[in-house]
């Protein structure tokens, strides 16, 4: 076995160990999901419940305190909140990237610089600027700031940057506009670019815990972070009801991921072969 073969099986089992144990969370998560109080921290770990109790499962589901409208807003903040920000984002990056104006990379740079303000600072100004439009406890207060991500346009301007200047240059001369070249050349060569950007900001405001905090109020428009909450009670904490309702959460990041995996994977394959 030569010494690159060694340094590869060393370098597969250190990521395999660190794959274990990001994944023992979850398998804890939905093992708990199906156990009884009792067992929830019974030592050793029953990893698999002798008896499989499917009650808080449907608990959650069912009843007056049903998770189901906080999983329906959940699904209708992120979204919305990730269609709107995938197309702002492509713009703003077109525009960053394909359009010559003056003092462009200057005011690139002063936008980008804004990722170095913690997103806290502005909890009080959107606040106030929320109670004068009339947003504030309305589920738009968490959509239409989600439509403007910084990180989006950052990712979305690289990539732009990489495809060759000649298309755009070659549809001119056809008499296209910025619009059109836009929409029927640039975008359908950014579907890697817009799967990765969809799945992550569609995890961001999935698991979106702060802002659902400080701007919503009424509990019929709560997500399913604040939802948790409920599983919290005056003298316990619900551990099996809250890893239910958790098990049950992350089920659209999962179709999420699985649909944008499709175009990574062609964006990856096709750029092997053009390499």
């Amino acid at each position: 076995m030569t010494q690159i073969n060694i340094r590869k099986l060393i370098l597969t089992f250190i990521m395999l160990f660190f794959g274990v144990v990001m994944v023992v969370p979850f398998l804890w998560m939905i093992s708990t999901s199906f156990k009884s109080p009792a067992d929830v921290f019974k030592y050793p770990v029953e990893w698999i419940p002798s008896a499989l109790n499917w009650e808080h499962h449907v608990k959650v589901w069912s009843g007056k305190d049903s998770f189901a409208q906080y999983y329906l807003n959940s699904l209708k903040i992120s979204s919305i909140s990730v269609i709107g920000a995938v197309l702002l984002s492509s713009l703003a990056a077109y525009g960053f990237s394909r359009i010559e104006f003056k003092g462009r990379n200057a005011m690139f740079l002063v936008y980008l610089s804004m990722m170095m303000v913690p997103p806290q600072v502005l909890f009080v100004p959107k606040f106030i600027m929320f109670e004068w439009a009339g947003i504030y406890n309305t589920h738009w207060a968490l959509i239409l700031p989600g439509m403007f991500t910084i990180f989006g346009v950052f990712m979305m301007r690289q990539f732009f940057m990489s495809v060759p200047a000649e298309i755009s240059e070659a549809a001119f001369i056809d008499g296209a506009g910025h619009f059109r070249i836009f929409f029927r050349l640039i975008l359908p060569l950014a579907k890697p670019a817009l799967a990765t950007l969809a799945i992550i900001d569609f995890s961001w405001h999935w698991n979106d815990y702060e802002n659902a905090l400080v701007f919503l109020i009424s509990q019929n428009l709560y997500t399913v972070p604040l939802g948790l909450q409920n599983f919290i009670l005056e003298n316990n904490v619900d551990y099996n009801g809250m890893m239910a309702a958790a098990t049950a959460g992350i089920i659209p990041m999962i179709i999420v991921f699985l649909i944008g995996q499709k175009y990574i994977i062609q964006g990856v394959s096709s750029a092997a072969v053009k390499g």
